[in-house]
């Protein structure tokens, strides 16, 4: 091989080095770059991941959320808000303030004791009752159905008092009526089942769909706050108001839980 031959070979073969040199340059340049860019998108969804977290736990729950929905009042309601809600003939010369709470028991045992008591003196004219619903077992108790509840009653008086009355009952029936610890009213479906029960709201679509959509969740707790601002020192229920004072059994301190005890209370109150 000529001296001008091998130059050339040998020249030929540096070139070739070269660009392969060249060529794994490029291919590691790359892969760099997609290790790179693997790295900022896995950070970017962790970050993402991250906000997403953060967003979803910094949203307000639906009940504080629902704290500056529209208000939208059930029919058959006066006062502040819409939130009086009087029950009786509107001869009754005398009104008793009625707080109770959806999840009490204690109510729950005074409405299947002393409640067809009640609504004989209503219908009798006896006396109105000026309902106040109240939901600080939601908060003692950690929970939603004492709100979704008197939500759920403020559908049920928008068909009518009757049916807000009878659906009243129904929920504190033995029945339907849960243990203070369960939360079961959170439940629409629930709610539903019971208010089926009642011959004003079975089937009752448009009842339904106010139950679902919480039409009148805004509405429940504006309610609840008659009860949390009350000024006759109530902090339990069911408790009851006459001209400013409170109608209480024997004990002097919680309301009557049998009929004799109400009558009595209630008779002695009427009379001042």
């Amino acid at each position: 091989m000529s001296q001008r031959n091998s130059q050339q070979a040998k020249t030929a073969a540096r070139e070739r080095l070269r660009a392969e040199r060249e060529r794994q340059a490029k291919r590691d340049k790359a892969k760099r770059q997609g290790v790179v860019a693997g790295s900022i998108v896995a950070v970017l969804a962790i970050a993402g991941g991250i906000g997403y977290f953060v967003v979803q736990n910094n949203k307000p729950s639906h009940w504080e959320a629902a704290k500056s929905e529209t208000l939208v009042a059930p029919k058959n309601t006066t006062g502040k808000n819409h939130t009086t809600v009087t029950l009786g003939k509107d001869s009754a010369k005398e009104t008793i303030i009625a707080f109770e709470d959806p999840r009490c028991p204690i109510c729950a045992s005074f409405e299947q004791a002393v409640g067809p008591t009640v609504e004989k003196d209503l219908d009798d004219g006896k006396y109105k009752i000026q309902y106040v619903g109240a939901t600080f077992l939601d908060t003692n108790l950690q929970g939603e159905g004492s709100r979704n509840a008197l939500s759920a009653l403020g559908a049920a008086l928008n068909v009518s008092k009757d049916a807000f009355l009878d659906y009243k009952e129904a929920i504190y029936s033995k029945k339907w009526h849960p243990e203070e610890t369960s939360d079961k009213f959170k439940d629409d479906a629930y709610l539903i089942k019971i208010a089926d029960t009642v011959p004003a709201l079975k089937n009752n679509k448009e009842f339904q769909t106010e139950v679902k959509d919480g039409t009148f969740d805004r509405w429940a707790i504006e309610m609840s706050k008659n009860f949390d601002n009350n000024k006759y020192d109530v902090e339990g229920s069911p408790s009851f108001v006459l001209n400013g004072k409170k109608i209480t059994g024997p004990d002097g301190k919680n309301a009557p839980g049998t009929v004799a005890d109400w009558n009595t209370a209630v008779d002695k109150a009427l009379k001042g």
